[in-house]
């Protein structure tokens, strides 16, 4: 059965009755501009639009560690730089058996993967969300 994601805590919900365990990974991503954008770029950039994602913090948590999308989200606030928010957060799952859910070291090699793929914008295999919760189609 699908499970459809109109917003995080859905993920959260499928990922908590999910038959095997799961380990749910987050990379955080930024915006910047670079340095060789045009004047056009670097206006739409001021004003919030446009600009490369980076990765800022990546972690991992059991389905049950999370309340909510609200509770990530002021978890995340404890780390993000001053005067830089984070823009998305790219997700996915890592499952485990219906007895023992990954390692922190199994996600460890995951998230290392998860933060090179945003570095190359080859981040199709896993689901954005905005700030909001929200999914976000990219492309």
């Amino acid at each position: 059965m699908k499970t459809e994601i109109n917003h995080f805590d859905d993920l959260l919900q499928a990922a908590r009755a999910h038959r095997e365990r799961q380990r749910l990974l987050f990379v955080f991503a930024g915006t910047e501009l670079p340095g060789d954008a045009t004047p056009d770029q670097r206006e739409r950039f001021a004003q919030g639009e446009g600009g490369v994602l980076v990765p800022m913090m990546c972690v991992d948590r059991l389905p049950e560690e999370l309340e909510s999308f609200d509770a990530l989200l002021r978890e995340s606030l404890q780390f993000e730089p001053p005067g830089q928010p984070w823009r998305l957060v790219f997700t996915a799952a890592l499952s485990g058996t219906p007895a023992k859910a990954p390692s922190e070291g199994d996600a460890e090699l995951v998230l290392n993967r998860m933060v090179e793929a945003v570095k190359t914008g080859a981040f199709g295999a896993y689901l954005p969300f905005n700030r909001d919760g929200q999914p976000v189609r990219l492309g």
